[in-house]
């Protein structure tokens, strides 16, 4: 009867909870994301509370600027962290007729696939651009457009790109979970799997280096001439050679490991 009756809880959690669905798949990352938008799932009360006073407020000739503002930063902070959490719990709006038809493997294909080439590499673009955007908004100390909104926007627009780079590693666990479908996840695969995105990563994680320093060895230049430089020219062959490089080491120790055993 326990056995039923713990059976049938973890049945309704899964259903009521998509934390909770497929959980002994998780890994950490995806414990991580799902954390988060628990934690970030009650902003959506407090957005209704503050909905319905301004509402109350209005009517009686009180409108409040800086409610509007705190609408504005509630929902947004709460729908850019549930992207990530979509995104470990599968529950993204799917209009397809043929993939619920289709075989684990296939339907592991697939995902790895859509992750590794298609979202991922959008993640890490819009990661690198909100940076930027962050930091000009942060380097203004960007605020309200009314006089008696909220003045700390740039705080907002600065914990996007934190909440993408948490999408990333949500989007990273989930390409895992459905790489190890289909066969074992060594560091070469990973890297075959998501290889645009990774490349993108290595491209910028190369330019961002000689940028600095180019920066840290000649005082004289203007940060915007920076970019101009001819060091920074072929960044996008340094990192697809790094890229390169480490998949052919990881897929060398794994075969010498193979012969070994």
């Amino acid at each position: 009867m326990s056995e039923f009756n713990t059976d049938t809880i973890d049945q309704v959690l899964a259903t009521s909870d998509p934390g909770e669905r497929n959980r002994a798949e998780h890994l950490w990352g995806d414990r991580l994301m799902i954390n988060i938008g628990n934690v970030a799932a009650w902003l959506f009360p407090i957005l209704m509370i503050a909905i319905v006073s301004q509402v109350f407020l209005r009517k009686a000739g009180m409108n409040q600027a800086w409610l509007d503002d705190a609408q504005w930063w509630i929902y947004g902070f709460a729908m850019i962290s549930g992207f990530g959490y979509a995104i470990t719990t599968d529950s993204h709006v799917r209009v397809d007729i043929f993939h619920e038809h289709f075989s684990d493997a296939k339907k592991a294909r697939i995902e790895v696939f859509a992750i590794g080439w298609l979202l991922l590499p959008f993640l890490a673009l819009m990661s690198d651009i909100l940076m930027h955007y962050s930091y000009a908004s942060f380097s203004v100390r960007e605020g309200s457009d009314s006089p008696n909104g909220l003045h700390g926007l740039y705080m907002l627009k600065m914990s996007m790109p934190v909440l993408f780079w948490a999408a990333i590693i949500a989007g990273f666990a989930a390409l895992h979970r459905n790489l190890m479908k289909i066969t074992q996840p060594v560091l070469w695969k990973t890297i075959i799997a998501a290889f645009p995105a990774l490349w993108f990563v290595a491209d910028r994680g190369v330019y961002y280096i000689l940028w600095w320093y180019v920066r840290f060895t000649n005082d004289e230049i203007v940060s915007r001439r920076i970019g101009k430089e001819a060091i920074l020219d072929n960044v996008l062959w340094y990192g697809l050679a790094l890229l390169v490089i480490i998949a052919a080491v990881s897929y060398w120790r794994n075969r010498s490991n193979s012969l070994k055993a």
